[in-house]
């Protein structure tokens, strides 16, 4: 059952006006069993002053694109009342006439475009109005009989409404059919949803929160846990068996759904989606379509089901079904797009937005992990409908054409084009090692600011999640991931790229840059010294190139790598032989990479800094003192001995690698591999010949 949050203490806190109205919008959002994410509208009606110092009666309304959960009193839009009612006396207006006719009664331009359903709120005679999405009233709409069940649960305290697209006519309709009912409490809109009201906001959202309570313990009441979805077929795997599996079958997914797009993914193990998954009947009910017009946009029609029997079947056998189940859903996404399509559709990615698999769960696939999670949060809505609707009988959708023109209904896209544009690394994927390093921190957060999710990999665990969560504060929650590696360690370079498997479904872009220093006269060079650079420097960058070859092929969709080598790649740094042999190690090792990747599409290059000491935690140990022994001066005189020898007299900063990095990166290089690129400020010596 769902609760009323209405706190009294909280809300006599609360600025009367649309502060009041704030506050019931969040409570009601905060519960996705009450209303999805992005979908439903609020709104109250109150007397304001308009620009002229006039009193007018003005209709504060949701505005389009926002959520109802996050909701500030700048997300609402204020409309003239007395300009929107004329309208209810019309016949007929098209979504077009509907919008421009709206904005004329704003009565603040900069407020956002108004909700969708505007009319709907303005056309009932009630100070607060809800519409929302509750799973137990939709599960009600979405079931063949379930106007005739209403009867038994509301008596005559209903209106229902036929389903109809949102727009000037539903609204009419609702509006009507209140009037007509005097005992009318609620109106249920088929496959739609639930419109309540009061004269204060409180009231509203009692009446909301009851109405909902009413139809649920009906369904409870009627519910046989057992044989809800017709049984379990398949036993769930174990949370270490599942993510094994789903480390090496997430990257598969992960190629297979990116076409000239990329894609992010999450999974999603929650005990209601392992009961749909592994239930007999999921495999058709998955299939009758969408439990709420507003699930389309995040979720499509319908989801991907995979046929793969978790007790009996290996990972090879998932994986090749995934490529065939993906293939095959694209196909018929494509058809479904050309048999509905009106003139000026462009058809959006058509891989799958959710993936059900027995014995593992849901993956999702976004923009995204946010939007991939958006997918997600709306499927667990649509198996709480089925739940509840193949409970009271049989769960029925929206048709194909008209699953269609919602998806791709121009006031639906409008709130798509209210997103921020995707930037040169939106869609992709980087794992940074040394990621709490100078270098490592600045590059993550440039390819962050255009559009990345960073892997954060360092020994130096803490220091690796402060920068983290820095970058998730600055840009949004899950943009940035901390691991700890050893780079020396195959199996902790195996368990990052595992991790960043699940939690994104691959990885892009790998930047090698973990290191390390020392400096000693060639005779006086240990045999521990020689391992300890040739081990961090040589081999941890072989097992971190190797782990990300491996995933990248497995995806299938190209990838990019940049080594951070040095000016000593190229140079014989004096007292430093084994740190420049194993850095020119590097760089040739970067170069063998290209040569093998490029028929995967996968660039290997190489950047060569020289004396970063900004940030830089080898600058913090006795490789400082050591330099400057070598050169025969002072420890604090060696940034300006630095500069000095460059020939254009700078020092070099963490920043200016971070930006050769992003070049290397990018599509500006897209033509380019097995190349150096040399950031040292002009060292002559160190000239490539």
């Amino acid at each position: 059952m769902v609760q009323n949050l209405f706190n009294q203490e909280t809300a006599s806190r609360v600025t009367k006006g649309v502060e009041e109205l704030v506050y019931r919008s969040n409570l009601i959002g905060s519960d996705r069993a009450v209303c999805n994410y992005g979908g439903g509208n609020t709104s109250m009606k109150t007397i304001e002053k308009d620009f002229r110092g006039r009193e007018v009666e003005v209709m504060w309304v949701k505005g389009s694109g926002s959520d109802l959960a996050t909701m500030k009193a700048s997300n609402f839009t204020g409309l003239n009342l007395e300009d929107i009612r004329p309208l209810f006396e019309r016949d007929e207006m098209t979504d077009e006439e509907m919008v421009a006719y709206l904005s004329h009664c704003m009565i603040d331009s900069k407020h956002p475009r108004a909700s969708i359903e505007t009319l709907l709120h303005a056309f009932l005679p009630f100070k607060h109005v809800d519409h929302t999405h509750p799973d137990a009233i939709i599960s009600l709409c979405c079931v063949d009989n379930g106007k005739q069940l209403a009867e038994e649960i509301f008596g005559n305290r209903f209106v229902w409404v036929p389903y109809i697209r949102p727009g000037f006519t539903l609204s009419k309709m609702i509006a009507q059919g209140v009037l007509n009912n005097p005992n009318a409490e609620l109106v249920l809109m088929e496959k739609h949803g639930l419109v309540t009201w009061g004269e204060t906001s409180e009231e509203a959202y009692a009446k909301t929160i009851q109405i909902i309570n009413e139809a649920e313990k009906y369904i409870n009441e009627r519910m046989d846990e057992a044989a809800v979805f017709g049984g379990q077929k398949y036993q769930s795997l174990s949370e270490e068996e599942a993510t094994s599996i789903l480390a090496k079958v997430m990257p598969v997914i992960r190629g297979a759904v990116s076409d000239k797009k990329k894609m992010l993914l999450t999974y999603d193990r929650g005990e209601d989606v392992l009961q749909f998954v592994n239930s007999y009947n999921a495999p058709e009910l998955s299939q009758i379509g969408a439990a709420c017009p507003d699930h389309l946009v995040h979720t499509k029609m319908i989801p991907l089901y995979v046929n793969w029997d978790p007790q009996t079947q290996d990972v090879e056998a998932l994986i090749a079904s995934v490529k065939e189940g993906v293939a095959s859903f694209k196909q018929s996404y494509q058809e479904y797009f050309q048999q509905n399509k009106n003139e000026g559709d462009k058809m959006f990615e058509p891989a799958p937005r959710v993936i059900l698999i027995p014995g593992l769960g849901m993956v999702n696939t976004g923009k995204d992990v946010k939007n991939s999670r958006i997918s997600g949060a709306l499927y667990h809505r649509a198996i709480a409908v089925m739940k509840g609707a193949t409970t009271l009988g049989n769960f029925v959708s929206l048709s194909a054409n008209e699953s269609y023109n919602v998806e791709y209904w121009p006031l639906e896209l409008y709130k798509l084009s209210l997103a921020p544009a995707e930037a040169e690394f939106s869609r992709k994927v980087a794992f940074i090692t040394g990621g709490a390093g100078g270098i490592g921190s600045a590059t993550a957060r440039r390819l962050v600011s255009e559009g990345a999710a960073v892997v954060l990999a360092d020994l130096n665990l803490e220091g690796a999640e402060r920068v983290a969560a820095e970058i998730n504060e600055q840009y949004g929650a899950d943009r940035a991931l901390a691991v700890k590696m050893d780079v020396t360690s195959e199996e902790m370079v195996q368990a990052a790229f595992d991790q960043t498997a699940l939690t994104y479904g691959g990885v892009d872009i790998i930047v090698n840059n973990a290191g390390l220093a020392t400096s000693s006269p060639f005779d006086e060079t240990t045999l521990k010294e020689w391992n300890l650079n040739m081990n961090v420097l040589g081999t941890g960058y072989f097992l971190v190139a190797r782990e990300a070859f491996k995933q990248m092929k497995e995806q299938g969709i190209g990838g990019n790598m940049v080594f951070i080598g040095s000016k000593n790649s190229v140079y014989a740094g004096k007292n430093a032989a084994a740190y420049s042999s194993v850095k020119a190690l590097e760089t040739h090792l970067a170069r063998c990479i290209a040569a093998e990747g490029g028929e995967f599409g996968i660039r290997v290059n190489s950047v060569l800094p020289d004396a970063v000491l900004q940030g830089s935690a080898i600058w913090g140990s006795s490789w400082r003192e050591e330099r400057a022994a070598a050169y025969g001066i002072h420890p604090d005189q060696l940034e300006e001995h630095y500069r000095k020898r460059t020939t254009l007299l700078v020092n070099i900063y963490p920043s200016d690698i971070a930006e050769s990095i992003a070049f290397f990166a990018s599509s500006k290089s897209d033509r380019t591999t097995g190349c150096m690129l040399t950031v040292d400020g002009g060292v002559p010596a160190a000239f490539t010949r």
